[in-house]
């Protein structure tokens, strides 16, 4: 989720070395137009569990709703992000759904996509101008931020305690989880270290080492997401502080399965699937609408321009309640 301004020559260059694949779903052969076929392209944002699972997802709804997609990966580059969509409108794409790597690169990616008349729709986040947007599957990332600090208030009981934070990559979802979370913490809860962890593990797993160096008395871990929080648990086992609580957000089967067995306390369950099926179904849905053929559309129903993902504080009280985090 890089900052930094692009140069033209740069972004050239990086539109060289960008994966973009074409996935199986529809015919190889076909363009946007071609007998009315709804081809996707699909620009994700990088390489964690949950950019891999919203990935499936997109590439299985597709097919089950007979459209077309073209994916790509920015691998947490904005330069590449834009890059990726620049080469999904030269292939004539009916539309753009973006998982963006960084909210900042967001005016513009729907510049570029507006100007080239591709109607664009975003995964986890959304703009202040939805007028600008096709539509957009919408995670409340300061919500997930908060309900696990809701779990800390209520389980620290008033106590003045520490508590860390492993972020993610700055810009985009992290800083909103991160954001979320320290703003629902009582005044009771000290965050005492933040820093990002880029949701790299090896990076987490070292900053996770000394910040317990430094804060050994640690109560609470808040870690961006779970193969971060694992690598965390690592660390703060090893150094003898298995008493350390960590809250986490994902929802994914190993996560879940961690919080079973205490390694996390709580995770926050915002299912990939929901979001990639969500995007794929009301993308195609919208732009049906757009053309005047909205009776074809779930049965005559209209399609939300902004739909809101449900989001599960799973414990071990709950954990049959979290969703499936990934297709199978």
């Amino acid at each position: 989720m890089k900052r930094s301004v692009r140069s033209r020559s740069v972004l050239i260059a990086t539109a060289v070395t960008t994966s973009l694949v074409l996935s199986g779903c529809g015919n190889d052969s076909a363009g946007a137009g071609s007998s009315g076929e709804v081809t996707l392209g699909f620009v994700n944002g990088g390489d964690t569990s949950f950019h891999t699972c919203l990935l499936k997802a997109v590439e299985q709804t597709a097919t089950a709703e007979d459209a077309k997609v073209y994916t790509a990966n920015s691998h947490q580059n904005a330069g590449t992000e834009l890059s990726n969509i620049e080469d999904m409108i030269s292939r004539g794409v009916s539309a753009l759904i973006v998982q963006t790597v960084n909210v900042d690169s967001l005016k513009g990616d729907i510049a570029k996509a507006k100007a080239s008349g591709v109607p664009i729709y975003l995964t986890s986040v959304s703009t202040s101008d939805v007028d600008d947007i096709l539509g957009a599957a919408v995670v409340d990332l300061k919500k997930v931020g908060a309900l696990d600090a809701g779990w800390v208030a209520k389980d620290a009981g008033g106590k003045d305690v520490k508590v860390g934070i492993v972020a993610g990559a700055p810009g985009a979802a992290s800083d909103l989880l991160v954001g979320g979370f320290q703003a629902a913490l009582p005044a009771n809860a000290k965050v005492v270290a933040n820093q990002p962890g880029m949701f790299n593990p090896a990076k987490a797993q070292d900053i996770a080492e000394n910040m317990i160096e430094a804060q050994p008395d640690l109560a609470y871990a808040f870690v961006a997401n779970e193969e971060m929080a694992f690598s965390v648990r690592k660390a703060f086992d090893a150094a003898g502080k298995k008493n350390v609580k960590i809250v986490t957000v994902n929802g994914t089967d190993e996560g879940v399965a961690a919080v079973k067995s205490g390694e996390f306390s709580a995770t926050v369950a915002n299912s990939a699937k929901t979001i990639g099926d969500t995007a794929v179904k009301n993308t195609v849905g919208l732009l049906a609408e757009k053309a005047g053929k909205a009776a074809s559309v779930k049965g005559n129903e209209k399609v939300d321009k902004i739909a809101d993902i449900p989001l599960v504080l799973v414990t071990k009280e709950n954990l049959s309640d979290a969703p499936q985090y990934c297709p199978k």
